[in-house]
């Protein structure tokens, strides 16, 4: 039930800013066996509207295919909005493999596709590196709302300035986390430490990072 009340706390709030800001949406689809890449520019972050894999017509990715792979137009991998919003909320570019999705077969013989809707959220992105702290804040009268929190590691890059290589060899080791909204959500500002004993370990040995997004929405 924890999880079901955050996400409705995190709707509301997005609802209202996509409704009061001019922001348009993207659509992205990318065929099976490709990598789809998400990008937000200028200081966005991305939060995925929809997401499908499986085929809802015959034209897409339709070059080169036989005809009996685009006959089952109906086929969905129920999940999917989930699964891609996990992965990629809140982050400025975000890359996405059909190998993710591939662990359940929505339609055996069809050639699938990956088709993502998402915006890009005019959103304060935040890398906090392990053992660091922080504080998230908004103006007199506004309040926190995350888009997504992340912990562990996604580059070689991040966080590495004087440090090990030996550190960075794991950089595909992270857990989305609600511990953050459920610190910071309403409050117009808190202290965030990004360590092992407020997220878990998602990787033994690894130097790893905190990527928060947030948007400040007005106080009810």
């Amino acid at each position: 039930m924890t999880h079901l009340r955050l996400s409705i706390t995190l709707l509301l709030p997005l609802t209202w800013l996509l409704a009061a800001a001019d922001i348009s949406s993207d659509i992205v689809a990318t065929c099976q066996d490709e990598v789809q890449q998400l990008t937000c520019a200028g200081g966005g972050v991305i939060w995925v509207q929809a997401a499908l894999y499986g085929r809802s017509d015959s034209e897409t990715c339709s070059e080169g295919t036989r005809p009996e792979q685009l006959r089952d137009t109906s086929c969905s991998l129920p999940g999917t909005d989930s699964l891609v919003g996990k992965r990629c909320n809140g982050k400025r570019t975000c890359q996405l493999s059909s190998s993710l999705l591939h662990k359940s077969e929505p339609c055996v013989g069809t050639f699938k596709y990956l088709q993502t809707n998402y915006t890009c959220l005019p959103a304060i992105h935040l890398i906090l590196c392990e053992h660091s702290e922080t504080h998230l804040h908004c103006a007199e009268g506004q309040v926190i709302s995350v888009v997504g929190a992340d912990y562990g590691r996604r580059d070689r890059t991040t966080c590495s300035y004087k440090r090990p290589a030996s550190w960075f060899h794991n950089d595909d080791c992270w857990a989305p986390t609600s511990k953050v909204a459920e610190s910071c959500n309403g409050r117009s500002s808190c202290r965030i430490r990004a360590s092992n004993s407020m997220f878990g370990d998602p990787c033994p040995g690894t130097y790893k990072y905190l990527e928060v997004s947030y948007v400040c929405q007005k106080s009810v």
